[in-house]
């Protein structure tokens, strides 16, 4: 498109809003209009994301007409969970403007919609032809994009019947409020299993599953789940995940390997392994890198995916470049901390 598409940030002080700023700043087709934040109104947004300075001359600011004069083209919700619904019914936002949240509030079908806006479920490896039509997307959650790559070829396949899953996630995902387990204190030299076989990305991952294969099993009213038993964890470290999922499975790896290869020919930011693989090669990137190890009839899936990007506001930025026409990688093309 020729005109640079103009964006408006809400929540721009957390974790999500300050990547997403510094996705949005270096893409080449992408102007922000503003970045609100309620508590550091006025203040440049390198005070709050201190690698920003020398960057942007972005201020916070409270000004939210652009919402109902229709001056932006995009708004993203970098809120908490339960904020944005109460966002979108304090506040009239022009019907011409799309919006990509990212908190949890519309990922669930059955909560899609508020008013006359529905949602997409704005997953690109799963729901790319909806995402490019789509006005308004409920970004995925960070573990449930992880744990999806991996399971959602063999869902297709029909595959999955049992699946046990552990995954490890970064500080960063807890949000920037702080809390016990959030502290430097405790994270340092240590490890905890949280929200055992309750997470809330259960419901959000059965959805994508049952989309593929419609037998999987759904998850029950106590929030457990008979077909996906998942373990999360926190970790001694900032950024990233690393997931690793469990099934029985009689299929040759060769048989697997060209499952995969199939499913995800034309996503670009999912990458199937034939080596071992680690955190590092995803840290700071777009990408979800997959490997399969099988033994006997037991596979197991590996996938790494950094939590703030892919898990989050990269992903994100791909959902804006689809429902905007632009290619999907644009201002995503970002290099790996790898050392």
């Amino acid at each position: 498109m020729s005109q640079k598409i103009k964006a408006g940030i809400i929540g721009g002080a957390g974790y999500t809003g300050g990547e997403l700023l510094r996705l949005l700043i270096n893409h080449p087709q992408v102007e922000i209009a503003f970045v609100n934040s309620k508590s550091n109104t006025g203040n440049p947004v390198y005070q709050v994301h201190a690698d920003l300075i020398g960057e942007t001359d972005l201020q916070f600011n409270d000004d939210l007409s652009p919402l109902q004069d229709g001056s932006i083209d995009v708004l993203f919700l970098c809120v908490g969970h339960g904020d944005a619904r109460k966002f979108l019914t304090e506040y009239t936002v022009n019907d011409k403007i799309k919006i990509i949240d990212l908190s949890q509030d519309f990922r669930l079908s059955a909560k899609s919609s508020i008013g006359n806006r529905q949602f997409v479920y704005g997953l690109p490896e799963l729901n790319k032809a909806a995402i490019r039509t789509a006005q308004n997307i409920a970004n995925p959650g960070c573990f449930a994009t992880g744990i999806q790559l991996g399971l959602l070829p063999l869902a297709k396949a029909g595959l999955l019947q049992s699946v046990y899953t552990t995954g490890i996630t970064g500080s960063t995902g807890a949000g920037q409020g702080l809390s016990t387990t959030s502290h430097f204190s405790w994270r340092a030299n240590n490890i905890q299993a949280y929200k055992t076989l309750t997470h809330q990305h259960l419901k959000e991952i059965t959805q994508s599953i049952q989309q593929l294969q419609s037998s999987f099993s759904p998850v029950t009213a106590d929030g457990s789940s008979e077909a996906l038993s998942f373990i999360p964890w926190r970790g001694d470290f900032t950024r990233g995940i690393f997931i690793s999922s469990l099934i029985d499975c009689d299929w040759k790896m060769e048989q697997l390997t060209e499952l995969f290869t199939e499913f995800y020919k034309d996503a670009p930011f999912t990458v199937l392994s034939r080596s071992e693989i680690f955190l590092k090669q995803v840290v700071n990137t777009n990408k979800c890198i997959i490997q399969l190890e099988k033994v006997g009839t037991k596979v197991v899936v590996h996938s790494a995916i950094d939590n703030l990007t892919k898990g989050a506001s990269g992903q994100a930025v791909q959902n804006m470049n689809l429902i905007f026409g632009l290619d999907e990688s644009a201002g995503l093309k970002l290099k790996a901390n790898y050392f």
